[in-house]
């Protein structure tokens, strides 16, 4: 890890994102909060979660394209301004008032941006640190992002019950200005990828082709469906549920993201151990089982330990498999793969986005959490049948 932080664009890179992720814990924070101000409904925060499922499946035809073709830097700068812009707009419209239909525009439009610049950050960490280093850079990242995820909860449940839930977006907006700035700081050397003008499918016939990633993209799409809107519920249930006020909703968010930080220094010793297929494998059945027992629990201070350890397992799986995606891919495919792999995964998001928030406030949270959490353990273990169950080790540098 030292020699990571002795690399200066690596290092510049790490910090600005960081102070953006900031940002979006505070957004992470914030929106579900808006439910007690009356501004929106938990069916509000499901519809318009699932409208930015569907924005960012729109963006993701193109992400991989845009990270491929285009300057990765330049890329990365023109999505932090634009999200700068749309999300600073909601504290200053909210200045007349309450403008909930606002929601419905800028957060859709704000995943669109969001899209591009992660298919194009997914396709820069490999230009930045040696390949042999690139578990261990994305756990760092990864940790970096989960200290930042510690506070941002934390400080938008203190905005939030101080001046209002829509103040914590404006911090999100400041971050990705100040992101934007720092990214003319990291040098971003190579030549812009060959064949980009092939587009998505590319990206879809090397998923196709590749006896671990077809399986592991299918899986993931149904792993989604029951879990994307999770944040969601938990504080429906907290909130409505349970009566806890904004700033303890926003301890126990902090303590769920603690786990992400133990997930980021586990992984990478983890997965040379046990190998991938063990590891992504044991990771999702794990949470699995811990999503269902949120549902049950009652007692704050369980829900947040619960928190982390989903958080924790989920962690670990999504580092193994985007290490495992920059492993197997060649460069100059790697943005068109990125954009493919998550727009595929992300097919049901909407649905479930939906179907879950739906489910939650007709059926129960308990109930609710105790069919999302079986479905996810179930289809963890169904991975035990496909090639993924037999991947035990990082794959050599692929062939271009």
């Amino acid at each position: 890890m030292s020699a990571l932080w002795r690399r200066r664009d690596f290092a510049v890179f790490l910090g600005v994102q960081t102070l953006s992720a900031f940002g979006d814990a505070c957004t992470f924070a914030a929106v579900p909060l808006l439910m007690r101000t009356g501004s929106l409904s938990i069916t509000d925060l499901g519809w318009i979660r699932a409208l930015s499922a569907v924005a960012t499946l729109l963006a993701g035809i193109v992400a991989g394209v845009i990270a491929d073709r285009f300057d990765r830097r330049t890329v990365l700068r023109i999505c932090d301004l634009a999200r700068f812009v749309l999300l600073g707009a909601v504290p200053l419209a909210w200045l007349a008032g309450p403008q909930p239909w606002l929601l419905y525009v800028v957060l859709p439009a704000a995943a669109i941006f969001s899209m591009v610049f992660q298919v194009t950050y997914v396709a820069v960490v490999p230009a930045l640190v040696p390949a042999d280093r690139i578990a261990e850079a994305n756990g760092l990242l990864y940790g970096a992002y989960s200290v930042a995820y510690l506070a941002g909860p934390a400080v938008a449940g203190l905005i939030a019950q101080g001046a209002g839930p829509v103040a914590a977006i404006g911090v999100d907006a400041v971050s990705f200005a100040l992101s934007a700035a720092g990214l003319f700081l990291v040098r971003l050397g190579g030549p812009v990828s060959e064949g980009a003008e092939r587009g998505l499918g590319a990206g879809i016939r090397f998923i196709r082709r590749h006896p671990v990633m077809l399986p592991l993209t299918a899986l993931l799409a149904v792993l989604i469906f029951f879990t994307s809107s999770l944040n969601d519920v938990i504080v429906y249930h907290l909130m409505s549920g349970l009566g806890q006020p904004d700033a303890v909703i926003g301890l126990v968010l902090t303590a769920g993201v603690l786990g992400s930080t133990f997930a980021s220094a586990a992984v990478a010793p983890l997965r040379r151990r046990a190998g991938f297929g063990a590891t992504w494998i044991g990771a999702f059945s794990l949470a699995g089982l811990v999503v269902a027992g949120i549902g049950l629990a009652t007692n704050v201070p369980l829900i947040a330990v619960l928190a982390c350890a989903v958080t924790l397992c989920t962690g670990i799986a999504g580092i193994s498999s985007v290490s495992l995606r920059q492993e197997v891919t060649p460069g100059h495919l790697l943005g068109r793969v990125t954009a493919a792999f998550w727009t595929l995964q992300l097919v049901l998001a909407p649905a479930g986005d939906a179907a879950l928030t739906f489910a939650a406030k007709h059926f129960g949270v308990p109930l609710t959490l105790s069919v999302a959490g079986a479905a996810v353990t179930v289809t963890a273990l169904a991975a035990l049948l496909t090639p993924i169950g037999r991947r035990t080790a990082s794959p050599p540098p692929p062939a271009t």
